[in-house]
């Protein structure tokens, strides 16, 4: 038997993806990369923006063919599209699939296959099942000897509500994993040659406050990095409210947390960040970003912006595009703003700013920040760096500094899974290149 998995969106859906290939390895399904070819099709679907919400929707009704000429494919659609609030209007929207289910939840489709094998094989099935959720998660057989890093989730669902933003509403309220639940899993990710691991959670600043037995995330990533075989360390995404200064310099003592800081800022000037509900100022996040190139020697900083926001004037975007040419961050992961049914800013502000004029600032500020990215990258001119490689790309070995910088390396040699001394040769606003040192 075998299982197709597609998916969409963020780290936490490649990391619920990898949790339901492992549940239905643990019931002798074997991968595939052609639905065609599979007995369960998983579609994985994320909503944080329409453009990926009309991705989802096409693959789903693209399925309804080969559920017509082979009624017996199981059809799973899960994550944020089926979100939380029950799954009437998509079980008539689409009758051709079998399983809805709600993000970071295999149990459904688990259910659903077990549910008419003898009781035995049930039994048998039920007892790795129960393992792998008790933490010992066996990877994908495609990822096995191969994946170098993943994701862990820590934090599931948020409670900010930001204006603009679906997640609380198909994630649900902010949940933090127990300790050892997480630990076991890293524990297990390692054991099968996992070298580093990315904390995710919307806020994974937040972890642990919700516990029966509070916690801190600083607290949580010192009990990590004691994880044997474990090299790196890294966690995403951070707000400006909640990134403290205990974090930051827990970042700077330990040597496998990596000086990569995912901080958004969304907007540069006050009155869109307060009609966006982010809850700080521009003047807050500029000594933020301060405090963390104080505290943390060498830091990268990447940002989240979303340009067109309701509301924003071209004076106001001026001010974003003023802030990003001062502050001189590393990454801008850039995004224009699109209407997200069920939002605050969706039911009470209007889009007013045109599409033409979003595609304009867009390129403004991704011209800009390319300019910004190669003067950064030209500092790594003939430098040493310690590069972690994932694997080979179009002949070329890809790997990741400390500060994430991408980096492309020419050798015979396996170098998958291995951390390598690097000269930088060449660099550019995206990547560079550069060429093993050999000791």
């Amino acid at each position: 038997m075998k299982y197709h998995i597609w998916t969409s969106g963020c780290q936490m859906n490649v990391a619920d993806s990898r949790r339901v290939a492992s549940a239905l390895e643990g019931l002798d399904y074997q991968p595939t990369s052609h639905p065609e070819e599979a007995d369960v099709v998983v579609l994985n679907t994320c909503v944080v923006r329409q453009s990926a919400e009309d991705s989802a929707v096409g693959r789903i009704g693209s399925l309804k063919n080969l559920k017509k000429h082979h009624p017996e494919v199981i059809i799973n659609v899960m994550g944020c599209l089926v979100g939380i609030k029950g799954t009437a209007d998509l079980e008539e929207q689409f009758p051709h699939v079998d399983v809805f289910s709600p993000p970071s939840d295999p149990g459904p489709l688990m259910a659903f296959l077990t549910q008419d094998e003898t009781k035995a094989w049930e039994h048998d099935a039920t007892s790795r099942r129960f393992a792998f959720m008790d933490g010992e998660l066996p990877l994908p057989k495609e990822d096995q000897a191969n994946l170098v890093s993943a994701y862990v989730p820590v934090v599931l669902g948020c409670s900010q509500a930001c204006t603009y933003c679906i997640i609380p509403y198909r994630r649900g309220v902010e949940r933090s994993r127990p300790v050892e639940d997480v630990l076991h899993e890293v524990r297990s990710l390692a054991s099968q040659g996992v070298k580093e691991i990315t904390l995710l959670g919307q806020i994974v600043d937040r972890y642990g406050q919700d516990l029966d037995e509070p916690t801190t995330l600083s607290a949580l990533l010192r009990l990590i990095h004691d994880v044997n075989g474990l090299e790196r360390i890294r966690f995403l995404t951070s707000h400006p409210n909640w990134f403290s200064p205990d974090l930051m310099d827990v970042v700077a003592e330990l040597p496998k947390l990596m000086p990569h800081i995912e901080v958004p800022h969304q907007a540069g000037h006050d009155r869109v960040l307060k009609d966006m509900k982010r809850e700080y100022s521009v003047q807050r996040y500029r000594e933020l970003v301060g405090q963390i190139r104080e505290r943390i020697p060498g830091v990268s900083i990447a940002t989240d912006v979303i340009v067109g926001f309701p509301g924003e004037t071209k004076a106001y975007f001026q001010s974003s595009y003023d802030l990003l040419e001062e502050l001189k961050l590393d990454v801008v992961h850039l995004a224009r703003y699109s209407v997200r049914p069920g939002t605050v800013a969706a039911r009470r502000m209007g889009d007013d700013v045109p599409d033409e004029e979003k595609w304009r600032r867009f390129r403004l500020i991704e011209e800009l920040q390319e300019g910004i990215a190669a003067e950064i990258n030209r500092r790594y001119q003939d430098q040493e760096v310690e590069v972690l490689f994932e694997g080979r790309h179009k002949g070329r070995w890809r790997g990741r500094t400390a500060t994430n910088k991408l980096v492309f390396v020419e050798n015979e040699s396996n170098l998958r899974g291995m951390i390598k001394e690097v000269t930088i040769t060449w660099t550019g606003p995206w990547s560079m290149q550069g060429q093993l040192q050999e000791r």
